[in-house]
């Protein structure tokens, strides 16, 4: 049982890490940073996917976990083979798991700006938006953009 708490660790550890695309959270690199602000009102929101992270945490934890179980299979020959066989199949399923682990709720939001412009932003769905709020649009000189009430 203990072999199995580092992996499982790796991937808790992956999902509290994952890249923030909500509305609310800024990076290190934008905070203090001066950014563009426009207007408008909200005339469409659609409920996306954003995906999961497809990093090499899941495939190694996954892939580490995988071989623990083949070691103990066997001997000889045959547990060398159910080593490189657990380990590619956790490989698979790490990468998978990270990828579900990590994967948002999201929202498309159209905003029709003052100045007649439409401009579309995705982010995390963790704050809610109607047709006809009033929002504002932050941009950031590293092309990010975000929807704010």
């Amino acid at each position: 049982m203990k072999r199995y708490m580092i992996p499982c660790l790796l991937l808790v550890l992956l999902a509290a890490c994952a890249e923030s695309r909500s509305g609310n959270v800024y990076t290190r690199d934008q905070a203090r940073t001066a950014m563009n602000v426009s207007y408008g009102r909200v005339i469409q929101v659609n409920q996306v996917q954003i995906e999961g992270t497809k990093s090499v945490v899941g495939p190694l934890a996954g892939g580490a976990a995988g071989a623990a179980v083949g070691s103990t299979i066997g001997g000889g020959t045959g547990k060398t083979v159910a080593v490189v066989l657990g380990g590619l199949a956790g490989a698979a399923g790490g990468a998978v798991a990270e990828e579900q682990i990590t994967k948002k709720n999201g929202l498309e939001i159209t905003v029709q700006m003052n100045n007649g412009d439409r401009t579309v932003i995705v982010q995390e769905a963790d704050e809610p938006f109607s047709m006809g709020d009033a929002v504002r649009i932050i941009k950031g000189p590293d092309g990010s953009a975000r929807v704010r009430h």
